[in-house]
């Protein structure tokens, strides 16, 4: 998955907090065992992650020589596990045509070395607190909100990023999973260092998480939007989402 999936969708709900708005009809979440809960969700679906093929649609930006930054084609990769810590992955459509000689590409799965550092680290720069109870398509959904604590000093690129937003969590209350994620940066974010350009305060991201297979949840799509400046001071504009389908078991040999 991307690291900004990962990381807002996957890390944010490690630190536990203590608070919440009182509810009309019945008390929220106790927070230790509440956050609790949803890390081992997490964790578990994370490493069931590695047992499921799935097919990626995204859209890339387009960066040339001359700085024009704008939109790329749109591509569907087709993601395998191959049972051994590494996966494939084959592009099999280009902007809705079928590709039939592209070659896979081995990749390594790294992410799970780091993980409990970049949790840990990211942990350690938000504050998560409970907010609110609501309705969403007929489930009832606890509301988180989080934003950086400015006494941290991140020591990972994932624990710098999120101090860079704030915004909130929506929580499948009974199954205790992460469904959605909202955020938005609060502050300018440089890419590439500040070499490539930078993008305005107000960039907005919407992560969604759904039940795959039993009470596996998995993530099915991120959406990304933001105004800044490229090099040389041109406008820059964000749009651009990343979906996540077709999942299915694979049977490791």
């Amino acid at each position: 998955m991307t690291l900004l999936a990962r990381v807002v969708a996957g890390a944010l709900l490690v630190q536990a907090a203590a608070g919440g708005a009182p509810s009309a009809t019945r008390p929220l979440p106790v927070p230790q065992p509440f956050f609790t809960a949803i890390r081992e969700n997490l964790a578990r679906s994370q490493d069931a992650q590695k047992n499921f093929a799935y097919k990626e649609r995204r859209t890339d930006l387009d960066l040339n020589p001359f700085g024009h930054v704008g939109m790329g084609d749109t591509r569907v990769i087709e993601v395998m596990p191959r049972g051994d810590g590494t996966y494939t992955r084959k592009l099999i459509e280009r902007d809705g045509k079928a590709v039939t000689t592209s070659m896979p590409s081995v990749r390594h799965n790294s992410e799970s070395a780091r993980g409990k550092v970049i949790v840990d680290d990211v942990a350690g720069a938000l504050d998560v607190a409970i907010d609110h109870r609501e309705v969403v398509d007929g489930r009832d959904m606890i509301v988180l909100t989080f934003k950086p604590l400015a006494s941290t000093k991140p020591r990972t690129r994932e624990g710098k990023l999120v101090r860079n937003f704030k915004g909130h969590i929506w929580i499948d209350e009974e199954s205790r999973e992460v469904a959605r994620v909202e955020a938005v940066a609060i502050d300018d974010i440089n890419i590439g260092l500040g070499v490539l350009g930078w993008l305005n305060e107000g960039a907005k991201a919407d992560v969604r998480r759904q039940r795959i297979d039993g009470d596996i949840w998995l993530p099915t799509s991120i959406r990304f939007n933001g105004e800044g400046r490229e090099l040389l001071f041109r406008k820059l504009v964000l749009d651009f989402a990343v979906d996540w389908f077709d999942y299915r078991k694979v049977v490791q040999e």
